[in-house]
């Protein structure tokens, strides 16, 4: 019986070893089945031609900037408008205290009257017709003078008058000589002070009216409107506060952005490409200029070149253009970064190649491509220039070719993946 149930006890630890070992080798055939394909977006290489565009760096400015300032001292009493909303031309901004302004002008006026009436008065002539009409009464004086002497000469050399009359009429006549003189004179010395009475007259008065019209400027220098239409900034100076003590305070800033300007510095190499490109028949510099923001999305108005810089700068070797956008939503505002892209060539027959299906391994580009069993391959690839959201490839690709687009952190080379093809869109954004 003994014998029995060792042999028993025996048959069941075999049984249960055999099972154990079925067991442990169905989950090593387990772990070695391979792993389903990795699921990635693939899409077709196209060859075109394209333009080739040259990308520099820019800063947005307003089409026109004016800097807003008090000219004249006083209190901030006004600031009737919303920071950073659109103002037209001609809107009031700020109001100064108006009221000594308005009395220097009041005083002004005044003044001006009263050197209009000094003038009147001194090209009143009563003074010189007085005096033309004493002179003509010394004259006649004179003259009668001159006819008795002439007269009693002859008599008195006849002993027909006394010697005494003859002198007599000899005395008048030399009396009314001098005082014929005496009148001229001063006639003339009327007619001088006369004419330059008047000419201080006249410069009182363009002074007094040259005070007035500063007056009026001071007085309207009070209220600040916009030059021009645009966008407004924020106040740099509360009401209440004293203004334009000493220099020209800066009240707020306004700037056109509809169109806005773009400056941007082009390589000397560069400059030169565009130039040559230009000699094929062009008639200036590239006008059609795209506008990449800072988020890297593409500004939806093309620009146009409007200025240019006389010379290349001897510092840094570039040569400064200045493009110009619309920009009626006023999306772009000033001192935005940007990058400029201006067509700089064509690339026949070229590979386009997404730039986010490229990724860098230990300095190179890389491309993963799915082969023959979708299958991947690593491709080291040479890049060209750029042309919208894609990359020209130079070597390494050929068009037709099948690509991983999205999902190549997920693929390594030799791995299977399934692939959902997605069409390359070669159009510009």
């Amino acid at each position: 019986m003994k014998f029995l149930i060792n042999l028993a006890a025996s048959a069941a630890i075999s049984a249960a070893l055999v099972l154990s070992g079925c067991a442990s080798k169905a989950e090593d055939n387990a772990k070695k089945a391979p792993p389903p394909p990795t699921p990635v977006v693939a899409g077709t290489l196209e060859q075109k031609t394209v333009p080739i565009m040259g990308e520099f760096i820019g800063r947005t400015a307003g089409h026109e900037t004016v800097d807003l300032r008090a000219r004249v001292e006083g209190f901030l009493t006004e600031a009737s408008f919303k920071e950073g909303s659109v103002v037209h031309k001609g809107q009031v901004l700020f109001r100064i205290d108006a009221r000594t302004y308005e009395a220097k002008r009041q005083s002004a006026r005044a003044d001006l009257a009263k050197a209009q009436s000094e003038l009147m008065q001194a090209k009143d002539t009563v003074r010189v017709e007085t005096s033309e009409a004493v002179l003509a009464q010394a004259v006649s004086r004179f003259e009668k003078a001159k006819n008795d002497v002439a007269r009693l000469e002859p008599l008195a050399k006849e002993k027909a008058i006394p010697q005494q009359d003859l002198d007599n009429a000899q005395a008048e006549y030399d009396v009314a000589k001098s005082d014929v003189r005496a009148r001229q004179a001063n006639l003339k010395d009327t007619k001088l002070n006369q004419t330059i009475a008047i000419q201080q007259g006249e410069a009182a008065v363009e002074a007094a009216r040259s005070a007035l019209i500063q007056a009026e400027l001071d007085l309207g220098y009070c209220t600040i409107v916009s030059p021009i239409d645009g966008i407004v900034g924020t106040r740099k100076v509360d009401v209440g506060n004293l203004v334009g003590r000493g220099e020209p305070t800066l009240l707020t800033t306004v700037s056109t952005v509809n169109p806005f300007k773009v400056s941007f510095a082009v390589a000397e190499q560069d400059y030169l490409v565009l130039m040559r490109e230009r000699s094929k028949g062009g008639e200036g510099p590239p006008r059609a200029l795209e506008l990449v923001l800072a988020d890297n999305s593409v500004f939806p108005h093309k620009g146009t070149v409007v200025a240019s810089e006389r010379a290349v700068d001897e510092k840094t070797g570039t040569f400064q253009l200045q493009g110009e956008f619309a920009n009626p939503d006023n999306l772009v505002r000033p001192g935005q970064f940007a990058r400029i892209r201006v067509p700089v060539g064509v690339q026949e027959n070229a590979i386009l190649l997404p730039q986010r299906a490229v990724s860098e391994l230990q300095g190179a580009k890389v491309v993963y491509v799915i082969a023959q069993g979708n299958v991947i391959q690593q491709r080291t690839v040479e890049l060209g220039p750029r042309y919208a959201e894609f990359y020209v490839a130079l070597s390494g690709l050929k068009a037709g070719e099948k690509i991983v687009v999205d999902g190549i952190q997920k693929v390594r080379p030799g791995m299977t993946v399934t692939p959902t093809e997605k069409p390359i869109s070669s159009e510009r954004k």
